[in-house]
């Protein structure tokens, strides 16, 4: 894992995606360091005088050639409406890259990757670098409506893109387990990975458990310090009570104590 480090970047793009995503991708000046799909960055939030601590933002894209990296914003509450405002030639102080990332999948396996609300961001990243062939990878969305969804037909040269919606305006009606994909076609796949609210995250986790297929979830527990001193965001596992920021975000649904 790569060593931790207070970093200065410049805000190059602020881009609104819909009503609640914007698109920031920040800019540094010294070469960055290798990222896994499931690390985050811990965002000082300065000019803000009522946020006092940072705020952990899953990474979406890193272009090392540019030193760049993008993060997706959903408006969830100050720290990221405030976010979401900030203009282009802006500082941001990030401590990255923080946490454990997804576990790579092998050279021939077939994955689904599902992905809710700020859990898109992750999951389309280790679509971006799985290595895999786009044949090979199932991307599944889940939002409210399709106004809530994000334009990612860049990403269909990384996978094949399936849609799930709480109305039925995009995809298939319902929830991300009730998608043709998620009902009939598991035994099909070799590995699942999942990030979203708790409640999308577990009902994954007990199909994936049922059938004995190897699935690895990306925690949203509260982080405010990033690496292990605030203890906000102690799990539950097999292991013991652990700190989400430093032996997660994400966890092997085995480790976890979760009821389902």
């Amino acid at each position: 894992m790569n060593k931790k480090e207070v970093r200065e970047f410049i805000v190059v793009e602020n881009k609104r995606l819909n009503k609640t995503n914007s698109l920031i991708r920040i800019k540094s000046q010294a070469e960055l360091p290798k990222i896994m799909p499931g690390q985050f960055l811990n965002i000082d939030i300065s000019n803000c005088k009522e946020i006092f601590l940072r705020r952990p933002f899953s990474v979406f894209e890193v272009d090392y050639a540019n030193n760049i990296i993008s993060i997706l914003v959903k408006v969830l509450g100050r720290g990221s409406a405030t976010l979401a405002d900030i203009g282009t030639g802006e500082k941001l102080s990030a401590v990255f890259p923080l946490g454990k990332g997804f576990t790579m999948p092998d050279s021939n396996d077939k994955i689904l990757l599902i992905g809710g609300g700020s859990g898109t961001a992750p999951m389309l990243f280790l679509a971006k670098e799985s290595g895999l062939t786009p044949e090979n990878v199932h991307i599944l969305l889940g939002a409210r409506s399709e106004n809530d969804h994000i334009d990612i037909s860049d990403y269909q040269q990384y996978g094949l893109i399936h849609y799930s919606t709480d109305d039925g305006s995009l995809g298939e009606k319902g929830f991300v387990t009730q998608h043709s994909v998620f009902q009939h076609n598991l035994k099909n796949f070799d590995k699942i990975y999942a990030c979203g609210p708790d409640a999308m995250m577990k009902a994954v986790a007990k199909v994936a458990k049922e059938k004995n297929i190897f699935c690895e979830v990306s925690l949203e527990n509260l982080m405010a310090c990033g690496f292990g001193v605030c203890l906000c965001c102690i799990e539950p596992t097999t292991r013991g009570n652990l700190c989400v920021c430093t032996e997660g975000p994400v966890f092997n649904i085995n480790e976890l104590k979760w009821q389902i």
